[in-house]
């Protein structure tokens, strides 16, 4: 199967590498604003060849955008646009609601499949692409029956090359369920670094004293800004409703140590223990 790769960085990277490896793809069209990216992901064997948009699309069976989801909104309809009946569509980004409510009306709508692979770094670029990365993650699509019978066909075969597992539901609850289980990680990360640098001035002593635990904390808060801040932006609504649940518990710590309740910090320790047997089944 021919390819259109759209944004050759961390995910469309990592996609592509299992793709090729696993004989899916036959051949891989880079398409990118980045000409460096472009240049890294041919010499890393990411794709085959640098490639237009228009050209690229032409040659192709199915066509890949991993790219932010604000860039996403702009560039599917534009895509869509020169898509045939053949030819599949799917986005990977991390919200799903302003996505799919910009091609609502187009004409090739049901050739575009709603697609979210659960899986990501804090690291970007074609240099920070993995081969074995999706093995055992949750695959979302989002709406199916939007899409064409056969262009879900093609997503789901791709999710089984990359050994994913298929979760269903609509783009709206999937922006629900990332807010609280992707997004708001992402913000609590950047806060704590953020508290961390403003409190801590001997970057030394963070280096020296900073344990594994601390270090796997804002691991996330390394996330470039390019890509998170257009999520928020697009899921703002959630990442708000989320964001005030947290700021909320972080407040019950705050009063049991303020008022010296340990029965409460214990209680609330040991709710939060609740998570270790969902996470762990």
């Amino acid at each position: 199967m021919k390819i259109t790769l759209i944004g050759v960085g961390l995910i469309g990277g990592s996609i592509a590498l299992k793709l090729k490896n696993t004989g899916f793809a036959s051949f891989i069209f880079g398409v990118d604003h980045s000409e460096n990216h472009l240049a890294e992901a041919k010499s890393l064997g990411i794709i085959d060849e640098i490639s237009t948009l228009e050209a690229a699309v032409s040659q192709s069976d199915l066509v890949i955008l991993a790219i932010p989801v604000d860039a996403s909104s702009k560039v599917l309809p534009k895509v869509l646009d020169l898509v045939k009946e053949h030819q599949t569509v799917f986005d990977v980004g991390s919200t799903k609601f302003g996505i799919v409510n910009s091609v609502e009306n187009h004409l090739n709508r049901k050739r575009f499949v709603a697609f979210h692979p659960m899986w990501g770094t804090e690291n970007s670029g074609p240099k920070s692409a993995l081969l074995e990365s999706f093995s055992g993650r949750a695959a979302v699509i989002c709406d199916r029956n939007n899409s064409a019978k056969d262009a879900v066909e093609v997503v789901e075969k791709v999710i089984e090359n990359l050994g994913m597992h298929l979760i269903e539901m609509s783009a709206e609850d999937h922006d629900i369920h990332t807010a609280y289980i992707s997004h708001i990680s992402h913000i609590t990360s950047y806060a704590l670094a953020n508290t961390v640098l403003e409190r801590e001035k001997e970057e030394n002593t963070i280096f020296q004293l900073a344990s594994s635990g601390f270090g796997s904390t804002v691991r996330l808060a390394k996330s470039h800004p390019e890509m998170w801040v257009p999520i928020f932006k697009e899921n703002r609504e959630n990442v708000l409703d989320v964001l005030n649940e947290h700021i909320s518990q972080l407040r019950k710590f705050k009063s049991a140590l303020e008022k010296e309740n340990y029965d409460l910090l214990e209680d609330l320790i040991l709710n939060a223990n609740k998570i270790r047997g969902i996470l762990e089944k």
